[in-house]
């Protein structure tokens, strides 16, 4: 007799690949971590290789575990959106996706695009903030899901892509003419903001904080002024500004890392599944 992959196998080693731990996927799931474990045992068997290796903190995929997270994204992917076609019901409805605006300028037109082209049926409400505002709507249960950016040395697990936090100013800016330096930063509690008073402190670079502006176009407005420097991430630098890497005025930048919140512990499935295309995609863009 043949063995198959059933779907409920690969959604949840879909799952546990996601969030490499068999406790928080059995949350997600609804099972017991045992059930889970169970299943994962199962689809060893079926597919004959070892999927997960266990570590101090959780498990990560193996070898044949990477490949086979490949087809399984593809054939659920596929499987839902048969679903939703043939039955009528699934991945329609609305979302309420909160993003930082330097995310959404460079990564939102791809994500929006693709994502519709699958699922025509769905209405993604986008609302644009800091994170520190973005997790205070999740709170309130004001959105579904927000991509949020994380420190530095926030787990590995957790974070989707890493994105360098740089020094912008207008063409022919220099710091050295600047004492204190003159800066354009968002919310006080914002990693850009707490970064770059950070690393001038640590450095002893005199600062004031001459403009504020909690979105990116009043940032890069106040950069085009050519009266502040700004810290943003490297991908969201407009072409007209200049990234001030060299500038031996300005201390090195740390990194953030992006990643996903949900409003519940069990999201709906669009959201879900508009989870997984950010999850899947983002890296790639």
């Amino acid at each position: 007799m043949s063995l198959s992959l059933e779907i409920d196998l690969l959604r949840s080693f879909a799952v546990i690949a996601e969030v490499r731990a068999l406790s928080r996927a059995a949350e997600r799931i609804g099972r017991t971590q045992s059930a889970l474990s169970q299943q994962m045992k199962r689809l060893e068997e079926i597919v004959d290789q070892p999927l997960f290796r266990r570590t101090g903190r959780g498990v990560v995929l193996t070898n044949p575990g990477e490949r086979l997270l490949v087809h399984a994204q593809r054939i659920l992917r596929l499987h839902d959106e048969a679903m939703a076609d043939l039955c009528g019901k699934g991945l329609s409805g609305n979302i309420r996706f909160g993003c930082p605006d330097d995310y959404a300028a460079v990564f939102l037109p791809s994500l929006l695009r693709q994502f519709s082209s699958r699922h025509p049926h769905a209405l993604v409400e986008v609302v644009c903030g800091p994170t520190p505002r973005l997790l205070e709507q999740l709170d309130m249960r004001a959105l579904d899901l927000a991509m949020i950016s994380l420190p530095e040395a926030a787990p590995n697990v957790d974070v989707i892509r890493r994105e360098q936090l740089v020094w912008i100013g207008y063409p022919g800016m220099d710091a050295a003419h600047f004492d204190p330096l003159p800066l354009a930063l968002s919310d006080p509690d914002t990693l850009d903001h707490t970064a770059a008073c950070d690393v001038l402190k640590r450095a002893g670079r005199a600062y004031r904080i001459a403009y504020a502006s909690s979105s990116l176009a009043g940032l890069t407005a106040l950069v085009r002024s050519g009266q502040a420097f700004a810290v943003i991430t490297r991908t969201a630098v407009p072409p007209d500004l200049c990234v001030l890497d060299a500038d031996p005025e300005l201390p090195a930048l740390p990194s953030v890392g992006i990643s996903l919140k949900f409003e519940r512990g069990r999201p709906s499935p669009l959201t879900a599944a508009f989870a997984a295309h950010i999850r899947a995609k983002l890296p790639l863009l």
